[in-house]
């Protein structure tokens, strides 16, 4: 079941959902979703010669980015074919019971701007910024003005509380981030690591 505007308020009022700041709720909250602001902060990736990135090199993927915090009154320039990792303003923290899909909004949309290439789900248990994968698909740049409303929450209710919910106790290596967080797929298991 998803969330309507009623069930959202109800969980925030009664501290059940997170979601900070939340400056105008008036008009962040929509009839089924929450819209998230942009965030000050972007990993850029750099145009390089390595033969590849290897997944379980940490190190390589460090080396491929590098953060640009956009001032005050600025504005993010995302070029055609561009990718880079974005972050919301708010943080949240996602009870037990819900799971959280992140969705573009459909204004940005009509500009070929996308959100999150794969990572549009925040498992019950998450607490944190949300970590956006921008890319423009249009033809011409846009402009990305941090603090607009760039994605939107919508929340599932699971038929019965996660077990084992995201987060500390599972190692889960994306709890508490603040501001975009490079790949850390180095690790997971299959490359060596115990997650």
């Amino acid at each position: 079941m998803i969330l309507s505007d009623r069930d959202i308020l109800r969980r925030l009022e009664d501290g059940e959902l997170h979601i900070e700041p939340l400056d105008e709720p008036d008009l962040q909250i929509q009839p089924a979703s929450v819209d998230l602001r942009l965030g000050r902060t972007f990993l850029e990736f750099q145009r390089t010669n390595i033969p590849c990135i290897h997944p379980e090199s940490d190190e390589e993927i460090d080396e491929y980015v590098s953060e640009t915090v956009v001032d005050d009154g600025d504005d993010f320039v995302l070029h055609p074919g561009d990718f880079v990792l974005g972050t919301t303003r708010e943080r949240v923290e996602i009870p037990a019971d819900l799971i959280a899909h992140v969705e573009g909004r459909s204004s940005l949309g009509r500009l070929a701007i996308v959100v999150h290439a794969t990572a549009g789900l925040c498992d019950p248990g998450y607490e944190g910024q949300i970590t956006l994968e921008l890319s423009n698909l249009g033809a011409a740049p846009v402009a990305l003005t941090p603090g607009m409303r760039i994605s939107q929450l919508t929340f599932t209710e699971l038929t019965s509380e996660a077990e084992r919910p995201y987060g500390d106790e599972r190692g889960s290596k994306y709890q508490d981030q603040s501001g975009p967080q490079a790949s850390r797929i180095g690790g997971d298991r299959e490359f060596g690591g115990d997650q």
